[in-house]
């Protein structure tokens, strides 16, 4: 589905998820491959974006194969989108984002940034806020821990209180 460079799975498994490309944080990562000598990265790039020269890549991918990248990685690198993020933690795979930002017209507002800061506070993942501070942190990626998986399921408790207030709105009224 539109691949451009295949190759086995890969240690490290950047994506970008699937509606638009974001070309800061490929071409950083891009950088840190060529400068470290690393052939072991796969990206997702999405397409209509800037092409890597020292990653292999696909533009989009379907979710079969998308998962079987996920799960054969050590480490995920991406965007703080939460299609993303979840994947990662239902795989118990460590993950480091970056938010797009809305004034570079990477997205339409800042809402990666939010996401990334309280996910961060509640330690679900690891932040680069910028470019440089991704290319840093790439040196780090064999000590991110596995954060605790997680399932792709509702709790319980939220099922029953959204059953609750579905079924029995007067009970919830002010």
């Amino acid at each position: 589905m539109g691949q451009f460079h295949i190759s086995p799975p890969a240690t490290i498994f950047v994506t970008v998820g699937s509606d638009i490309p974001f070309d800061r944080l490929i071409k950083a990562v891009d950088r840190w491959a060529h400068d470290k000598h690393r052939h072991d990265i796969f990206a997702q790039i999405g397409t209509g974006g800037w092409k890597p020269q020292f990653v292999s890549f696909a533009t989009l991918l379907d979710p079969p194969e998308f998962n079987e990248r996920l799960a054969a990685s050590q480490v995920v690198v991406g965007h703080a989108g939460m299609g993303t993020i979840l994947s990662a933690l239902q795989n118990s795979k460590p993950i480091l984002v970056m938010p797009r930002r809305g004034y570079l017209g990477e997205t339409r507002n800042d809402h990666q940034m939010a996401t990334a800061r309280c996910l961060l506070e509640g330690g679900k993942v690891h932040v680069a806020f910028d470019e440089d501070e991704l290319y840093r942190r790439l040196d780090l990626l064999q000590e991110l821990e596995p954060k605790d998986r997680i399932t792709p399921f509702a709790a319980p408790e939220l099922v029953r209180a959204l059953h609750d207030f579905i079924h029995h709105p007067a009970a919830h009224e002010l």
